[in-house]
Order: structure tokens, then sequence, then C-alpha cells
């Protein structure tokens, strides 16, 4: 699991989608600093809401845990 692969595709989709980092923590209940953590490859995602990520960014979580589409 690589970390910043993980975060490029987040970054990727969330631009695809016309989100801002802020938009994007406030549909999950979250700060943007962790949104921004992820797109660094300084943390990933929380397992308890991976599914609903994936679900607003349209991918996988297979997706998601290879960083690729």
């Amino acid at each position: 699991m690589n970390q910043e692969k993980i975060g490029k595709l987040i970054s990727e989709c969330r631009k695809e989608k016309g989100l801002t980092q802020l938009q994007l923590a406030e549909k999950l209940n979250i700060t943007n600093r962790a949104v921004s953590k992820w797109e660094t490859g300084k943390s990933c995602p929380d397992a308890s809401i991976m599914m609903e990520l994936c679900d607003i960014l349209g991918i996988t979580v297979n997706d998601l845990l290879s960083g690729e589409r």
C-alpha cells in the first residue's frame, strides 16, 4: 500500500469531481487537514470512511488501496 499513490489518486478524483479539500472533508464529517494529509501521502483514510470516500470519488476500495484505477 503506497500512501503517496493513494494520495495522488484521491487528489485526482477529487479535482475531477470539482470538489475542494474542504468540500470533500465536509461530506465525510472530517477536517480538510485530514484530506490534505491523505493527498500528500502523510496518512491514509480511516477504514471506517473508506466506502463513503470511494462512493463520493466514484472509485472502488481496490482502486483506492492500489492507488490506481
